[in-house]
């Protein structure tokens, strides 16, 4: 039994609680979970996940403040952050980074690791990339980022035979439905 994946699993539970509710302390579990999540991925031959944790590490700091000091009213002060909409041009950038992040991250781990997921690994990754910044930024629309980056990962790591963390992701999956939901509710009900 492997007590990081275990200790990665209990703070993932909690980071998706506190975004599920909007609330900026996701960013602090957002720092822990994927300082644990290094030494698992690696030990299981996940380079790509393992190196997408290192780039959560550093936009956790990045969400934070975002969050936090994201916004400037007409006086001046500083706000924190509403849930919005994705831009319709952020849209097109967001699809087209995946799209050149999934071949680039494929094609490293097929000429550089020795990883038997090369595709799965890539695509989990590249789409975690562009989810966490639209996070970062509070549109509603990184949930549909997350939902598909969750159920991928929740068959990936059964095949990893990393059983915690799949039950983790498939967990993760559902509450991103309902995430998604709820924070076009809150985003409504901050619009009125």
């Amino acid at each position: 039994m492997n007590w990081l994946e275990i200790a990665g699993t209990i703070v993932g539970l909690i980071y998706l609680v506190l975004e599920y509710r909007a609330n900026k302390l996701l960013w602090i579990a957002g720092v822990i979970m994927p300082a644990i999540y290094v030494f698992v991925y690696y030990d299981a031959g996940l380079y790509a996940d393992f190196g997408i944790n290192i780039y959560y590490l550093l936009i956790a700091v990045y969400g934070y403040l975002a969050w936090t000091f994201g916004k400037r009213t007409d006086n001046g002060k500083q706000t924190e952050l509403p849930i919005t909409r994705l831009p319709r041009r952020s849209l097109v950038a967001s699809l087209v980074i995946s799209l050149a992040l999934f071949f680039l991250f494929a094609y490293i781990l097929i000429t550089f690791t020795d990883s038997n997921v090369p595709w799965l690994d890539s695509f989990t990754t590249a789409v975690s990339v562009v989810g966490l910044w639209m996070l970062a930024r509070k549109y509603v629309e990184q949930w549909i980022a997350w939902i598909a980056v969750d159920a991928v990962s929740t068959g990936l790591y059964i095949y990893k035979e990393l059983y915690f963390t799949s039950a983790l992701y498939a967990i993760y999956t559902i509450i991103a439905i309902f995430g998604y939901y709820k924070w076009k509710r809150l985003m409504q009900d901050n619009d009125d």
